[in-house]
């Protein structure tokens, strides 16, 4: 599905990424791990479309995503790839469910339509009765929930999240992480997450590690299980 080859970046004079090959097949739950300054977010950013390498190639089932222009890029971004971060980014002006429905909108979605699968993604979180609500006046468990609802409201063939379990508390975290394995169980949803929690880690498909801008070790898991938590 993702195919990352000799993927090379640099800021000013500190190379962060020193030749990255990484394969993310559809349907697994794939992590990142190692020390800060690994390179771990920039490699996801870049997966992600959100920055170009100085050199090397993404491709998405075949297609090479940096031979597109920025419009391109935006749009195939927007169709394809969904995103969540530590801190869930919902904007505070609006509800939980027009938070949700706008990347749909961005996309050409009508705004009924769109609605109607925020609607639909709230009601699988189990926040039907939270949906008008501003994101001040949700917890921070429900705010990351959102926030994941927001991420496939477009159907994302794959979503990327960024230490997305790193600002909850331990029940929240473990809710949330119960969530990306219902959610690939449910939708078939693939999901790349980089991560310091080691449960989550040792429960994903394949376990990256990365450290100084390399990869030095993939360990498979045979036969990674739902995680009790």
């Amino acid at each position: 599905m993702i195919k990352a080859h000799q993927i090379v970046k640099s800021f000013d004079h500190l190379t962060v990424l020193r030749g990255i090959d990484l394969e993310v097949h559809r349907g697994e739950v794939v992590s990142i791990v190692g020390p800060s300054g690994a390179g771990k977010s920039t490699l996801l950013q870049i997966l992600g479309s959100l920055s170009r390498p100085d050199s090397g190639s993404v491709s998405f089932d075949g297609t090479d995503i940096f031979k597109m222009n920025d419009n391109k890029l935006a749009r195939f971004r927007n169709a394809n790839i969904g995103f969540v971060f530590q801190f869930h980014q919902l904007l505070p002006e609006f509800s939980m469910e027009e938070n949700v429905a706008l990347p749909a909108m961005i996309g050409g979605a009508s705004k009924g339509e769109a609605m109607e699968r925020a609607r639909k993604l709230i009601h699988y979180m189990g926040l039907d009765n939270r949906c008008k609500h501003r994101p001040a006046e949700l917890s921070g468990g429900e705010r990351q929930r959102a926030a994941v609802a927001r991420a496939l409201v477009c159907n994302p063939g794959v979503v990327l999240a960024d230490e997305p379990s790193g600002s909850l508390d331990s029940h929240n975290k473990h809710e949330l992480h119960r969530l990306f394995f219902d959610l690939r169980r449910d939708l078939g949803q693939t999901f790349v997450i980089v991560t310091h929690d080691e449960q989550l880690a040792a429960d994903t498909d394949r376990i990256i590690k990365m450290r100084d801008g390399l990869i030095t070790e993939i360990i498979t898991n045979v036969s990674p299980a739902q995680p009790n938590v």
